[in-house]
């Protein structure tokens, strides 16, 4: 298949250029984190990794997928780690390649918490509490029964916020321009808050005050040990993923923001935002710096036919400062122009390809035909538009 005569360029503000901290952004478009399951078992990023992430550098902002801050905090086979010095160099590789393509790049620091397995990491899960995942895990072994995770002691999650800490140093060793605090999704800081996760009685647990306790503990030392002006957070208000029940949806975020905004890291960026929804619009408002907002295009259908740019559109006019995108980004390296010239998008290739590694439904989505011959790398130069 080839694709259809390329349209006149799109006027948007997507494509303006925009500040977020020191840096400069060419356009507004921010490529989401996405776990991908490329990594060597212990973590390391391999080089097919700076190929996907160099082949999307024209993003405004990469944020490359979830890391663990250490070991017990592994969720799922063959994903990224930043807690050791092999780790550090895996990851330079990639952001030297991002680099040199003109690409600007984030890491995204997460602890998986229950959300993890001993036949993954070698170690028992730990938690705020010990209640388990109520669903089955992905191991290399298949998927396994959710293990009852280890709650953790008042010492364990002060270790753990010095371990976030850590990792973000060696992020910026790493050739990161800075991390995001992944507070969503289900994983560790996300349990905390969550009412359903989080039966805890001590001061990390119980009223809003205390569940937001760990979250800003963790963002205060990786701003801490970085500099603010290279933090941000991902927080998901509402979300259920991974099973969790936050309880008190509308009293958690407006504290939590609050409390952010005492230590001001440079964005935040909100997941499956819904420009509609009065709790967004009251997070727009509260928070002062760069927003992110990742917009809902359907999980789990195909991509819409524009790539997302009309839910894009939507959430700038709600006052969005930057869009962050995944599927698009995933199947399309070339998403920007795709985007700017309103040419045909690639869709998704079929479910399964997050732990199949290699190259297939990883760094083989074509690009324009015009582009394809712009691009350094041989494989890369071979993949035109014709799937």
């Amino acid at each position: 298949m080839t694709n259809a005569p390329v349209e006149s360029p799109v006027e948007s503000r997507l494509f303006d250029s925009a500040r977020l901290g020191p840096l400069e952004l060419p356009n507004r478009l921010v490529m989401a984190p996405m776990t991908r399951n490329r990594a060597t078992a212990d973590g390391v990023p391999l080089p097919l990794m700076a190929t996907y992430y160099s082949q999307r550098a024209s993003a405004g902002l990469i944020i490359a997928e979830a890391s663990t801050p250490n070991a017990v905090g592994q969720t799922y086979p063959n994903i990224t780690a930043i807690h050791e010095d092999t780790h550090v160099a895996g990851w330079r590789q990639v952001t030297d390649a991002v680099r040199a393509a003109g690409g600007r790049m984030f890491l995204q620091l997460q602890h998986g918490g229950r959300v993890g397995h001993p036949d993954n990491s070698g170690l028992t899960p730990v938690a705020p509490s010990p209640i388990p995942l109520p669903e089955p895990i992905h191991t290399a072994g298949g998927r396994r029964p959710a293990v009852v995770p280890r709650e953790m002691t008042v010492e364990e999650i002060r270790s753990t916020v010095a371990d976030f800490a850590a990792a973000a140093r060696k992020a910026v060793d790493a050739g990161f321009e800075g991390v995001e605090v992944h507070a969503a999704n289900g994983y560790l800081l996300h349990q905390f808050l969550a009412k359903g996760t989080n039966h805890r009685t001590d001061a990390y647990g119980g009223p809003v005050a205390h569940r937001i306790r760990f979250v800003v503990e963790v963002v205060e030392a990786v701003a801490d040990a970085i500099g603010p002006d290279r933090v941000g957070v991902r927080i998901a208000p509402g979300l259920t993923v991974n099973g969790i029940d936050e309880g008190d949806t509308e009293d958690i975020y407006p504290a939590l923001v609050a409390a952010l905004n005492g230590i001001g890291p440079a964005f935040l960026h909100v997941v499956f935002a819904d420009p509609d929804q009065h709790l967004f619009q009251d997070i727009r408002k509260a928070w002062p710096r760069t927003l992110i907002a990742n917009p809902v295009l359907g999980w789990g259908r195909p991509l819409p036919a524009d790539g997302g740019r009309d839910a894009a559109e939507r959430l700038l006019a709600a006052g969005a400062d930057l869009i962050s995108l995944g599927r698009p980004f995933l199947a399309n390296p070339d998403l920007v122009e795709r985007l700017r010239t309103g040419a045909p998008i690639n869709p998704v290739r079929e479910e399964g390809l997050m732990y199949t590694g290699g190259e297939r439904g990883y760094t083989d989505y074509p690009y324009l035909p015009r582009l394809a011959a712009t691009i350094t790398s041989p494989r890369a130069a071979r993949v035109t538009d014709h799937l």
